[in-house]
């Protein structure tokens, strides 16, 4: 396999492993988001730390990438907690979407925190990625699923900003296990709080779950960071919204989901979107090494 190929079927791995992250969350019941997500941090937390303990990285972060890693935890612990919210609330494959609006909103985050410039393409892309969203949402004022939509739409613009801070450190070489340890760990202290004085009682399955969640939710963050180890964003990164059609066939399977005409659109559209996306940056990186060529 090329190293294109390897990255592809790693960030596919990757989606199927969030998909069931979702599934696993969703079949835990009724519990409260944050107890939620200490669980998924917390597992994630130990699998990092044991990476870090076997391969003893030499850690020297400026103060620059310190202020980055607050930031990266701060936004991604919020994201998290909306899109747990989501979950519970919505389709597998609604929130699953909303979640991966992410990309987008790190595009508008590079603009403003690191500076960098966007083009009208990426611009319609990013209101067209919108317009999706809000047939996902479908914001009536008497669709009880709204205020969960919005949410998870959050939820997005927070991982969207959690990434930008994460491309930030890893252009300053701050190592993956390093930012994945400190911002689980984060998580989990900001969230033990709540856990300790509102904990609501689990029964075995559900810790089972809790357990499954942050195992297969580690998996995924290291199959995504093996991937753009193998590949480019751009050349291989349309291919995280596989999640999208994982989770709408996990949510039809195991609860009977199917989503409406509305959604199937707004799928549509994101996912037509995103691939338009990936082929006008590998049109665009293909000329300019036939440039660099000649």
């Amino acid at each position: 396999m090329s190293q294109r190929q390897k990255g592809i079927l790693c960030i596919i791995l990757s989606s199927f492993s969030f998909a069931l992250m979702n599934l696993f969350v969703h079949m835990a019941g009724e519990l409260p988001s944050i107890q939620k997500s200490f669980f998924r941090n917390f597992v994630a937390m130990l699998f990092a730390l044991a990476i870090l303990l076997k391969e003893k990285p030499v850690v020297s972060l400026d103060k620059e990438s310190k202020r980055y890693l607050i930031y990266r935890s701060v936004f991604g612990t919020i994201g998290i907690v909306c899109n747990f919210y989501a979950v519970d609330h919505m389709l597998l494959s609604d929130a699953s979407l909303l979640n991966k609006m992410s990309p987008f909103f790190s595009v508008l985050f590079a603009i403003l925190f690191l500076k960098e410039k966007i083009n009208l393409f990426q611009l319609f892309s990013i209101i067209f990625a919108f317009i999706g969203a809000l047939f996902v949402i479908k914001p009536t004022g008497i669709n009880l699923n709204t205020l969960p939509a919005f949410v998870g739409l959050f939820g997005g613009i927070c991982a969207g900003a959690a990434y930008t801070f994460v491309r930030a450190m890893g252009q300053r070489g701050v190592q993956g296990p390093v930012i994945v340890f400190f911002f689980s760990a984060f998580s989990c202290l900001v969230t033990l709080p709540y856990l300790l004085f509102q904990y609501h009682p689990m029964s075995l399955y559900q810790i089972a779950m809790l357990l499954l969640t942050g195992l297969v939710a580690t998996g995924g963050q290291f199959g995504i960071t093996a991937a753009y180890c193998y590949a480019p964003a751009k050349e291989i990164s349309v291919f995280d919204y596989s999640q999208i059609p994982f989770a709408a066939l996990l949510g039809f399977v195991f609860f009977g989901q199917i989503p409406d005409i509305y959604s199937w659109l707004g799928y549509f559209i994101i996912c037509g979107t995103a691939l338009a996306m990936f082929l006008y940056l590998n049109e665009h990186l293909h000329k300019s090494k036939e440039l660099i060529t000649k």
